[in-house]
């Protein structure tokens, strides 16, 4: 599966964790100097050194929210073209998340919080950042 491989050229990763009928989402910080302030988004972010798409993932989730995730969680991946880099690729998962796992959140310092938050709601929401709206239909259109 390419997304456990490195050689991958990708900017960042977006995941959605979905529990049930919810996906996790973190409510971004209020700055002027980033993009989307006070909205809803997914975990993930940049890429560092020279990581897979999975493995860039799963650090961000970690740090974010103290979750650990393995790759058996995974259920679909697309590349889509980076939302803030010009002619650069990022990568948008989906993944299966636990009860537990949100249960034993640890909410790390990016973000003003976290919820679950319905799959209705999150596509709906004029307070989500759009792109990724977009991409989680685009799963859920695969998916039914």
């Amino acid at each position: 599966m390419e997304l456990l491989d490195s050689r991958m050229d990708f900017q960042g990763c977006k995941i959605a964790l979905i529990c049930g009928d919810k996906v996790l989402t973190i409510l971004r910080d209020d700055k002027d100097d980033i993009p989307c302030p006070n909205m809803w988004e997914l975990p993930g972010g940049g890429r560092e050194g020279n990581e897979s798409p999975f493995e860039c993932a799963a650090r961000e989730v970690y740090e974010e929210l103290g979750i650990h995730l393995d790759e058996d969680c995974l259920l679909w991946s697309k590349i889509y073209p980076s939302v803030i880099f010009k002619d650069k690729q990022s990568v948008f998962m989906v993944g299966q998340l636990r009860q537990e796992q949100f249960d034993n959140i640890i909410f790390g310092d990016e973000g003003q919080g976290y919820k679950l938050m319905s799959i209705d709601e999150f596509l709906g929401s004029d307070k989500v950042v759009p792109q990724l709206q977009e991409r989680l239909k685009d799963y859920l259109k695969v998916s039914d």
